[in-house]
């Protein structure tokens, strides 16, 4: 069966034709820049309303999803300004990192990220109210593709309010501008996303032959994340929430065809998108052609400045490095401190730099010796991602970079997201898919909620198969930590050596309240301006000034 990577970029013109014009179908509700978007003028309102129009919208709402992960804007917002990653020496965005003033509802980010996302929502709402009444589609495809809308709103929403807390809770397939609105409670957001993702439930395949595509395993997995987020509102019923995740990780874990990897390296192998621990995952594509503009971004934004040391040049097989992020003290020195017996920092972090150019160059950063001499193929650069002696570092014929040198244009690389398949050098477009969870992360993810039961006990059969996974070889047994050891702390630095750079850091540390108390103590950046207001984002400043009422009607958030 073609698998949907293939499906969605196959028909990704007409996709693309209906997803402006859901744009006139949503102006109501989003920012001002909506209403002077560009309509196909060939396509009607009623492509929608026949078989081949409703199956593109739906596809058309998978789209959507592209917007925030795998971009600048879900990179900045996922993992800037967090314990593990603060700003390189790039990009305009480092107000994420410093918690400036700045950082306010005139934001692009901000704002980009409302109003790309409640367009999802509107097209899964047109999608959900259209759908019974369109003739000629099969009645069981019809209650899927309807189950897959209202999955894919939850996931929209659950996103959102994260990001905002209380929103725009639109139902209803919006037309026209709609200036009359409301902002709901964050409470009565979590328990619509919670309403969805139930009422998709029965009604969605166990697992798709159509990869990418929501299904049950992918909304148990999501319910683990919106049970646990909302167990730590003020709203939330803890032990009932954690109790919930807890039951739909396991489910996750044990009643579908997922398994861990056998190495941790595997999971980023490049072909290897559809990995048997990949729960959920968002397709990307290397046809120019229709990828739409929004490929995988991700190769691009951890990357240091390797292209103008000596010996080196810019080369397809590392990439174009935008040097937006560079991790923390933290990351290295504390989250990482174990090399002796865990393989991740190896695995996740790229060591060597291999000489593009030959001759005899002056050191940059490693000043044990006055000059290199490499060819082609030659180690230039080596990163053991540990301090060195100046002595051994001058037995080397390459420049040793080491922690201390490091600063905003050369750091500590990790690699899982290179994408050598790129179709030149400097094409910031990447093909790989985008995991947005995996079976690594709903066992710590099960192995939290355990844990803030008092099951710390069972809580280390969920964190010791992760741990042996990551193990050097012959350190299975020195991985392994026991219940005492199972604690909250525990796991804010598992999930940091796991999961790094995955995009869950920011929306963990807000989860767990320690936003925060952990950016003041590991992230110097962050740590002058942050507040407790920054657990959430400022309302888009255009939402409230294109309401009636303003701010009386759909109140900023406090503190901004």
């Amino acid at each position: 069966m073609e698998n949907i990577k293939q499906t969605l970029f196959r028909k990704m013109k007409s996709l693309r034709m209906v997803a402006l014009l859901l744009v006139t179908l949503l102006t109501g509700q989003s920012c001002e820049d909506v209403l002077t978007e560009n309509v196909i003028s060939d396509i009607g309102n009623d492509y929608i309303n026949s078989p081949v129009g409703f199956e593109d919208a739906v596809k058309a709402s998978y789209s959507f999803l592209r917007q925030y992960y795998a971009q600048e804007m879900g990179m900045t917002m996922m993992q800037m300004g967090t314990d593990t990653y603060t700003h390189g020496a790039d990009g305009s965005y480092k107000k994420y990192d410093r918690y400036e003033s700045n950082l306010d509802g005139r934001d692009n980010f901000i704002r980009g990220l409302w109003r790309e996302y409640y367009k999802g929502i509107n097209t899964c709402n047109a999608v959900i109210e259209r759908g019974p009444n369109i003739e000629g589609i099969n009645a069981a495809t019809l209650k899927t593709r309807i189950a897959e809308a209202k999955a894919l709103r939850a996931h929209f929403y659950f996103v959102l309010v994260q990001h905002y807390g209380g929103l725009d809770l639109r139902l209803t397939e919006s037309s026209g501008p709609i200036t009359e609105i409301t902002r709901s409670s964050e409470e009565a957001v979590y328990t619509q996303i919670l309403a969805d993702y139930a009422a998709a439930m029965p009604d969605l395949p166990a697992t798709s032959g159509e990869w990418g595509r929501y299904t049950q395993m992918a909304v148990e997995a999501m319910l683990v994340k919106v049970h646990m987020a909302r167990a730590t509102r003020s709203f939330g019923d803890g032990a009932a929430d954690f109790a919930k995740a807890e039951q739909y990780g396991k489910n996750v874990i044990n009643n579908y065809d997922r398994a861990l990897v056998s190495d941790y390296e595997e999971l980023f192998q490049l072909g290897n998108d559809e990995n048997s621990e990949a729960v959920f995952s968002i397709q990307f594509s290397y046809d120019l052609l229709t990828a739409g503009g929004t490929g995988n971004r991700w190769h691009l934004y951890y990357l240091m400045e390797y292209d103008t040391q000596p010996g080196m040049s810019r080369v397809l097989e590392v990439g174009r490095p935008w040097k937006r992020l560079r991790p923390t003290d933290y990351t290295y020195n504390i989250a990482f401190a174990d090399r002796v017996n865990d393989a991740r920092y190896d695995k996740s972090f790229k060591k060597v730099f291999y000489a593009t150019r030959a001759g005899t160059f002056t050191t940059s950063l490693d000043k044990s010796k006055d000059e290199i001499t490499v060819a082609i193929g030659d180690t230039a650069i080596y990163m053991p991602g540990f301090e060195m002696s100046e002595a051994e570092r001058a037995k080397r014929p390459y420049q040793v970079y080491t922690p201390s040198m490091y600063q905003e244009k050369q750091f500590g690389v990790i690699s899982k997201f290179l994408d050598p398949l790129r179709a030149s050098i400097n094409e910031v477009q990447g093909g790989r898919d985008f995991m947005v969870t995996r079976l690594g992360d709903i066992y710590l993810n099960v192995a939290e909620c355990l844990i803030m039961q008092g099951k710390n006990a069972e809580a280390v059969e969920y964190i010791n198969p992760i741990r042996r996974r990551a193990a050097v070889a012959g350190s299975e047994a020195a991985m392994e930590i026991s219940a005492d050891q199972a604690t909250m702390e525990f796991i804010y630095d598992e999930r940091a050596r796991e999961l790094l750079g995955e995009g869950h850091r920011w929306t963990d540390l807000k989860r767990w309240g320690k936003l925060v108390e952990r950016v003041k103590a590991y992230n110097p950046n962050g740590s002058v301006n942050i507040e407790e207001k920054h657990n959430y984002r400022p309302i888009p400043q255009e939402q409230i000034d294109l309401t009636d009422g303003g701010d009386a009607s759909f109140p900023q958030n406090p503190g901004y």
